[in-house]
């Protein structure tokens, strides 16, 4: 008897042009009129006071001037929230960058980070026509906690030089280096530089705290320039080390590259390109939580990808959505994309008529803003809960964590990702079961595993059929235990049942080795049968050889049972 499992229906599969038409244009189709441009030019108003400060901010945290933060979010920001697949999604530099920045700057100058950027845009591109950003969920949720808190503390790091108002020639952009060059310059601590720093992070706490809808950062900022130009404060600020921003935009251009370089910078291109998709899909995410909208994430990878190509041709940097901004443009009643194009605008009026200003800021406020933002980027009752919730997140937590602060962010990602998956293999393979209508017999159970399943009595079948069910998705990791389970079957009976009812997956390994133990089984004259198989599952099987005559399906034990006990009549 082989009667096949009805399959289940399947939603419609959207189109190319669903997929990767920017929300935009959706949104224009659907009507766009004053009231909605009203929304979202506040909107982006209030997203571009925030950008502004935190932008040349991350720049210079980046070991960059503070104009490629401007251009960045200008240029990258404007084609994000225009290309992409989220209706509020704020594109720019992001905190997350500075470490992988630096590091690119220090081995390969601001030309390999142009070259690595524009790859990386490249990778992003084509991994979204793939259509490879829904894979993007599968990273484990203590492997993006983990090198988010790594990312937080070198960030802190790298800014007490600024906190502190220390004399550093070269700082090294590894954390080790870095810290050990820190506190040979100690004798060097500028005391004016140390108070702006504190009067910069408690303005913006404060501010947070009792009128959160004023714009922090950019009062701090504005707050310690005044200052430090009204007492003559001998610190450094953006016009002593920099000297004047740009009023302009640069005209477009890559530097000249060739096959070493192409070689050289593509590790970098690659930790960009993972780096950006996990951070602006996760920033759409957030978005879609605090809205009930759903974002299309292959059409955001592939305007992130854009968007790092303009921005490195335009002499920014890296760009991609951020969090912090994007949930700062749903909190000012954006309604769609344009409040994220507005921002931009904004930053560029800035660029054109007040950059010289720029010039007053002194780099302990920023610090004092890269402190904060490295303080809120730490999600530290997450960290802790996963420490607590089991040792295997708490495992895979502390690798990514360490790795990413003493060794480097790709491989963090890397091991962080393959260590989750090796977990996630083990919880699945235990939770696989072997039962018969007796107590679960499979061995290494958990004590929580709860009783087996006891739907059928083996009693009522007589002592000529032994029925057994798997439990779980059976697959590699699971195999073994389970053949120890099948292989432990004493005085072979006449029929053996398999019930397949409870497995959603069965996988090439698993089905080999369970077509051996049918051959085993068959040899000493046992009558096999399998029962209620998925269409998938049984797909699997087949392939593997478990077909008839070794074996009969059917749909229920009942039906297998009835097959049997005919074939014995005739026989």
């Amino acid at each position: 008897m082989d009667v096949s499992a009805p399959t289940p229906l399947k939603p419609p599969q959207p189109t190319f042009r669903e997929l990767f038409t920017p929300k935009l244009v959706t949104l224009l189709r659907e009507g766009y009129g004053t009231r909605q441009l009203t929304a979202d030019a506040l909107a982006g108003l209030t997203v571009a006071i925030v950008a502004l400060p935190l932008s040349m901010a991350i720049a210079i945290g980046s070991g960059l001037s503070p104009e490629k933060g401007l251009f960045t979010a200008i240029v990258g920001g404007f084609l994000i929230s225009a290309l992409g697949g989220s209706r509020f999604q704020i594109g720019g530099p992001a905190g997350a960058f500075i470490v992988l920045v630096a590091t690119i700057v220090e081995r390969h100058g601001y030309d390999g980070l142009v070259l690595a950027t524009t790859m990386a845009g490249l990778m992003m591109v084509a991994a979204g026509y793939l259509r490879l950003g829904t894979y993007i969920k599968y990273i484990p949720l203590p492997v993006t906690v983990g090198f988010t808190a790594g990312i937080a503390i070198i960030i802190l790091a790298s800014q007490l030089k600024e906190l502190l108002g220390l004399d550093i020639a070269q700082e090294p952009a590894a954390l080790a280096p870095k810290l050990a060059a820190i506190w040979s310059a100690l004798g060097t601590i500028n005391p004016p530089a140390i108070v702006l720093s504190l009067l910069a992070i408690a303005l913006i706490v404060g501010l947070r705290r009792y009128r959160p809808q004023w714009p922090g950062m950019l009062i701090a900022v504005a707050a310690t320039a005044l200052l430090t130009a009204l007492l003559g404060l001998e610190v450094t600020t953006i016009g002593s080390r920099f000297g004047d921003i740009p009023r302009t935009l640069p005209l477009p251009s890559l530097p000249a590259f060739d096959l070493a370089k192409l070689r050289a910078v593509l590790p970098d291109a690659i930790a960009i390109a993972l780096l950006g998709a996990i951070e602006s899909l996760l920033s759409a995410v957030v978005a879609d939580g605090m809205t009930g909208r759903k974002h299309r994430s292959n059409c955001e990878l592939v305007a992130q990808g854009v968007a790092n190509v303009a921005s490195a041709t335009f002499g920014g940097m890296c760009a991609t959505g951020t969090i912090a901004r994007t949930a700062t443009n749903v909190r000012a009643g954006a309604i769609s994309p344009v409040s994220g194009m507005l921002h931009a605008v904004y930053l560029l009026l800035f660029l054109l008529i007040a950059a010289p200003l720029a010039a007053y800021i002194p780099l302990a406020s920023l610090g004092g803003v890269l402190a904060v933002v490295a303080w809120n980027m730490a999600e530290k009752e997450e960290f802790t809960n996963l420490l607590r919730a089991s040792w295997g997140d708490a495992t895979v937590l502390m690798a990514t964590f360490l790795l990413t602060i003493f060794e480097d962010l790709t491989i963090a990602i890397a091991v962080g990702v393959t260590l989750g998956a090796f977990l996630f293999m083990h919880r699945m393979a235990e939770d696989v079961e072997v039962a018969t209508g007796s107590p679960l017999v499979a061995e290494d159970q958990a004590d929580d595993t709860g009783a087996a399943r006891t739907d059928y009595d083996p009693g009522e079948y007589g002592r000529d059929v032994l029925v057994y069910r798997i439990s779980g998705a059976f697959f590699f990791a699971a195999t073994a235990s389970v053949r120890s389970v099948l292989d432990r079957i004493g005085e072979h009976p006449k029929t053996f049942i398999l019930d397949f009812a409870d497995v959603p997956l069965v996988d090439s390994t698993a089905a080999k080795s369970l077509e051996s133990f049918v051959h085993k089984l068959q040899r000493s004259g046992t009558r096999v049968y399998f029962t209620s198989v998925r269409r998938s599952v049984r797909r699997t099987l087949l392939r593997a050889g478990l077909r008839t005559p070794l074996i009969a399906y059917a749909p229920r034990i009942e039906d297998a049972v009835t097959a049997a006990r005919k074939l014995e009549s005739e026989g």
